[in-house]
């Protein structure tokens, strides 16, 4: 029974230490829209950068999904999707319990953006999907598969786009400062103490936030603990380990972060998208 069981475990770690970007190559395919089905209780949960012909859609079913690319930080909560198009290096980080829907679209099948960005998903898109993942990547396009590739890509290009991205930027202070507080989200230093720490004036500070990333230092963090709060969320963390998490002193000033970002409380916002 003790030689069952290791023999089990190492079997489980070995399938744990795959690297989900060595099972499907996908541009392999003629096809114009293929799709894949990952369960990261099977794979690394890190995926390195890389890059590939086809923009690739990252589809969260459960779990949550953390991209980078294009020097910023994207998440994909439940439900939603983050557009990479192709040719664009990336890499992902997955919770533990992330299921994922990916759909590979060959340039110039469909209008979509030239950028990175975040769509809502429809229940039909998320369905069709489903389906797509059941076929076979050789599939002809006048076929039932090559049919529903064209109707996911008609309604994929009407889905609004949503703001779940973070921008980073490769200034070197900012980058120093991004990291520390990605690693650090309780932190509560002031755009005054990050300053000092980086060797600013406060003011230099200010404007070099907003001309690399768009965004005030205050509202950048606040984007930031978004992007943390919804993935440790859509993993199973609860609201008062989140809200602790962020080094927030309350769970209430914590959800009205929340509502403030997203126009709901977290347990609306997950229970929408169930």
């Amino acid at each position: 029974m003790l030689y069952t069981a290791k023999k089990y475990l190492n079997h489980a770690n070995m399938l744990h230490s795959r690297d989900a970007v060595s099972v499907f190559d996908p541009d392999l395919t003629a096809c114009a829209v293929v799709a894949r089905q990952l369960d990261f209780t099977e794979y690394q949960e890190e995926v390195p950068v890389h890059s590939h012909r086809k923009g690739q859609l990252i589809l969260a079913l459960f779990g949550a999904v953390t991209c980078q690319a294009e020097n910023d930080l994207w998440i994909v909560p439940p439900h939603c999707g983050v557009w990479i198009p192709g040719g664009t290096p990336h890499s992902a980080k997955a919770t533990w319990n992330a299921h994922l829907n990916y759909l590979f679209i060959e340039p110039g099948a469909v209008t979509l953006p030239d950028h990175c960005c975040t769509f809502a998903i429809s229940p039909l898109i998320r369905e069709l999907i489903g389906r797509l993942v059941n076929e076979n990547t050789d599939y002809l396009p006048g076929s039932h598969a090559g049919r529903l590739a064209q109707v996911t890509l008609d309604e994929l290009a009407t889905m609004p786009q949503q703001n779940f991205n973070l921008p980073v930027s490769s200034h070197v202070k900012i980058r120093q400062m991004a990291e520390s507080l990605v690693s650090h989200p309780e932190d509560r230093g002031t755009l005054k103490d990050w300053a000092k720490r980086l060797a600013l004036s406060e003011r230099s500070l200010a404007r070099l936030m907003v001309k690399e990333t768009g965004l005030s230092f205050g509202r950048w963090r606040q984007q930031l603990h978004l992007i943390i709060a919804l993935r440790g969320l859509a993993s199973g963390m609860s609201v008062q380990n989140v809200a602790t998490e962020l080094g927030y002193e309350s769970v209430n000033a914590f959800i009205t972060m929340f509502k403030k970002s997203v126009g709901c409380t977290p347990a609306l916002y997950f229970s929408q998208r169930k």
